[in-house]
């Protein structure tokens, strides 16, 4: 497991983690790229949306998985989309189920380890094909690596920030701090939401009392994901979806990119990490969760992006 040296140089007077987690929502763009929106039926009776941006033909194709209620359009889906144009590669940007502007179908939407959209995409794909995740994406990326057998139909994937103990993310959102509660803040209420929108069309799968009256990420797990995706509680969740315990199944050549100063997705590493010589490692002293700014605060420039995509140049 070769580990790769920390070239990342934060903006001055983003040093600090949470600086870079936060500038990092706020400052990355909204780009104007050539995409078009497809729908694809799903085997399970649902939908998903994609962002699709047509490369060259027998050039590789990356798909990318965003992360907690972010979407196709979130900032650094975007950013990654530009430096896949600029290969003249194609894209593939998934929504989670619920997160594309309209709700799907089923009850359940999306979970940090429910990788069967992911699973059943690539089996319709041909030549190279790349993936790349951010956050919950990319622990969607890293079970489905571990533990689905189509996971050889990846030629590469990256992960960035990824939550390997996700319980730890839980208790880091859930803390009686002032920038925890800043970051629940910007998941919670729209989580609770679409619960308590979806309980009208699926009658008896969600307490509506209880969502509603939830102040927390592990209570909302407990009583929404956990059950509506087959586990025993929250704790039960965490356990079994966490990407860590898992990392030396993964046989597709894989960066993980994380930064040390990550309070939501810590990268814990299990101690046998090395020993998986298809794992790259890069770790960085500061940048945050999906934060990397380099530059200035009035002309930032993002390097998580182009890092992971320079990585895969070399598969």
């Amino acid at each position: 497991m070769p580990t790769l040296p920390d070239d990342f140089r934060p903006a001055f007077g983003l040093s600090y983690g949470h600086a870079q987690s936060l500038f990092g929502v706020m400052a990355r763009p909204k780009l104007a790229l050539p995409v078009r929106r497809e729908r694809r039926q799903t085997p399970d009776g649902d939908f998903v949306d994609l962002d699709v941006l047509d490369g060259q033909p027998g050039k590789p194709t990356v798909v990318l998985l965003h992360g907690l209620e972010g979407s196709s359009t979130s900032g650094y889906m975007q950013l990654t989309l530009k430096e896949v144009q600029a290969r003249g590669w194609s894209g593939l940007a998934l929504n989670a189920r619920s997160c594309s502007g309209e709700p799907n179908r089923q009850a359940a939407s999306y979970s940090s380890g429910d990788f069967r959209d992911l699973s059943w995409l690539t089996k319709t794909l041909t030549g190279p094909v790349y993936a790349v995740g951010f956050s919950l994406g990319a622990s969607v990326l890293l079970n489905f690596l571990a533990r689905d057998e189509g996971a050889s139909r990846l030629s590469a994937a990256v992960a960035i920030s990824a939550p390997y103990e996700l319980a730890l993310g839980a208790r880091f959102l859930d803390a009686d701090a002032l920038i925890s509660r800043r970051y629940l803040a910007r998941f919670l209420p729209v989580m609770k939401a679409k619960a308590i929108e979806k309980a009208s069309r699926h009658p008896g799968q969600f307490d509506v009392r209880a969502i509603a009256a939830t102040t927390g990420i592990r209570d909302f797990d407990h009583l929404v994901t956990a059950p509506l995706f087959g586990f025993s509680s929250a704790e039960d969740y965490y356990a079994q979806c966490s990407a860590g315990p898992q990392l030396q199944r993964i046989r597709t050549p894989t960066l993980l990119l994380s930064s040390l100063d990550d309070a939501l997705a810590p990268p814990v590493l299990p101690p046998d990490v090395g020993q998986n010589r298809a794992l790259d490692v890069l770790l960085t002293r500061r940048g945050g969760h999906v934060g990397f700014a380099e530059g200035s605060l009035r002309r930032p420039h993002f390097w998580a992006e182009p890092r992971a995509l320079q990585w895969l140049d070399g598969r």
